[in-house]
C-alpha cells in the first residue's frame, strides 16, 4: 500500500466506512448541495458489503445563490452570463416564462431541460480533478479504477456522471439518484477520450421530486444513451418519493453495487 489522505483534498476530511475484511474494491459516492458525507456515509454503511470501501467526501463550503448567498458544501458551478459561481434556480420552473436555465425542449410543455448553452454555465473542473485524484489515489493504493463505483445524490449524481463521462480512468460502474446531465449539450462530443463508453450506469429518481423534476432524470437518461451503450443505461423511478432515497431505492443500489464489484 502507499500514499496517504492527507495528500489528496477532500480525501482527508471525507468520512469512510471501512470494509469488514480485505477491500478489493471501492464506491465513491458525493452528496448533495448543502449535506455533507456523513449522512450519505450511514446510508453506505447500511447497504454496505463486507469487501468494498465506501468514501463519502465532503464538498467545500461556498456562498451559494440558490439559499440567499448561506454558506454551504457545494461544487462550483459558475453561471458566466451572471457570473454567479454556484446552484441558481436549479428549481424555480415557470411552464409559461422560460427563465434563466430552464426552457422546454419537447413538444410537451411539461418537460424540461436546463439550458446550460443559453446561461454559458461551467463547472469548475478543478473539483472533477479532486475527484479524480481520489480515484488516483485508491489506484496507488492497490484497486484498480475497474474496481471503483462512483456515485451521487443530485448535485453530487451529476458531478459524477459529468465526470465519469469526461474520465479516461475506467469505472466499474455510476450511479445517479435524483440527479441530472450537466452541460448535456456538449455530449457526446465531451466524451470522446471516455475510458467509460461501456460502464453500467444506474439511475433513480423520485417521481414526486419538486428539486430536480423526474423529467429531468427521464431525458437524462435518453441522452446517456446516445453517449454510452444504451443497454448499460437503467432509469428506475419511485412512486411518492420526493428529492430523496428510500429503502426501496437503496435496495436497488445495493444490488447494482454487488453485480459491478463482485466478491474476488
Amino acid at each position: 500500500m502507499c500514499g496517504n489522505n492527507m495528500s489528496v483534498p477532500l480525501l482527508s476530511e471525507a468520512v469512510t466506512v471501512p470494509g469488514t475484511e480485505k477491500e478489493t474494491a471501492v464506491v465513491i459516492f458525493l452528496h448533495g448541495l448543502g449535506d455533507t458525507g456523513h449522512g450519505w456515509a450511514d446510508t453506505m454503511t447500511s447497504i454496505r458489503l463486507p469487501y468494498i470501501k465506501y468514501i463519502c467526501p465532503h464538498a467545500p463550503r461556498i456562498p451559494v445563490t440558490l439559499n440567499m448567498k448561506m454558506t454551504m458544501p457545494s461544487c462550483k458551478i459558475q453561471i458566466q452570463k451572471r457570473k454567479y459561481q454556484d446552484v441558481y434556480r436549479l428549481s424555480q420552473i415557470d411552464q409559461k416564462i422560460q427563465r434563466y436555465e430552464f426552457l422546454p425542449i419537447s413538444p410537451s410543455p411539461s418537460c424540461y431541460m436546463l439550458k446550460f448553452d443559453y446561461v454559458a454555465l461551467s463547472i469548475d473542473h478543478s473539483f472533477f480533478s479532486i475527484v479524480k485524484a481520489i480515484i488516483d489515489h485508491e489506484v496507488k493504493n492497490g484497486i484498480p479504477s475497474s474496481r471503483i463505483i462512483l456515485g451521487g445524490f443530485s448535485q453530487g449524481g451529476a458531478l459524477s456522471l459529468y465526470t465519469a463521462l469526461t474520465s479516461q480512468q475506467h469505472l466499474a460502474g455510476v450511479v445517479g439518484l435524483s440527479c441530472w446531465l450537466p452541460l448535456h449539450k456538449t455530449f457526446p462530443q465531451a466524451a470522446s477520450g471516455s475510458g467509460n463508453k461501456d460502464t453500467p450506469i444506474l439511475q433513480c429518481h423520485g417521481e414526486m421530486d419538486p428539486m430536480i423534476p423526474v423529467q429531468f432524470g427521464a431525458m437524462t437518461a435518453e441522452k446517456l444513451k446516445t453517449i454510452i451503450s444504451p443497454q448499460n443505461v437503467t432509469f428506475r423511478t419511485y412512486p411518492g418519493l420526493m428529492h430523496s432515497s428510500c429503502p426501496q431505492e437503496m435496495s436497488a443500489v445495493k444490488e447494482f453495487i454487488e453485480k459491478q464489484l463482485p466478491r474476488v
